[in-house]
């Protein structure tokens, strides 16, 4: 059962001069170590930056609060599956948040989907709530 869907259109440019401008204060603020570690390794750091930024841009509205409600950027991380596939990785209000909306015996999993073709970068988020099983794709 889908119990959330967000999705959201970055332009790339607009992350480029925001990494020219504010740096590091930018980054601290947004993105979670491992997602910094991933993107400055990419020969691209902005459109990488740029996927990732448009990923927490559609969890959250996603999750139905969009960036309120204790939700925080960090809160929300880019992760990928041992399989590759991407999804993400939620923690503090954002988790929070997840566990309000997941019905009682259910176990949530979280799809996304990334892409850019420059200019822009977009995401698409959807949140399920799964019978409860052990399942090494899920996250909660």
């Amino acid at each position: 059962m889908i119990i959330g869907l967000g999705s959201d259109l970055i332009d790339i440019r607009r992350i480029e001069q925001t990494l020219e401008r504010f740096g590091d204060r930018f980054l601290d603020r947004v993105f979670t170590p491992l997602e910094r570690q991933k993107s400055d390794r990419r020969a691209n750091r902005a459109a990488s930056y740029a996927r990732r930024f448009a990923a927490k841009e559609a969890c959250a509205k996603a999750l139905g609060t969009g960036f309120r409600r204790g939700v925080f950027w960090r809160d929300l991380g880019v992760i990928n599956l041992p399989s590759g596939k991407p999804t993400m990785k939620l923690t503090g209000g954002a988790l929070k948040r997840l566990e309000e909306i997941l019905p009682a015996g259910m176990t949530a999993q979280i799809d996304l989907s990334i892409t850019d073709d420059p200019p822009l970068a977009q995401a698409i988020v959807i949140i399920s709530a799964l019978a409860n099983q052990n399942r090494s794709d899920s996250v909660s």
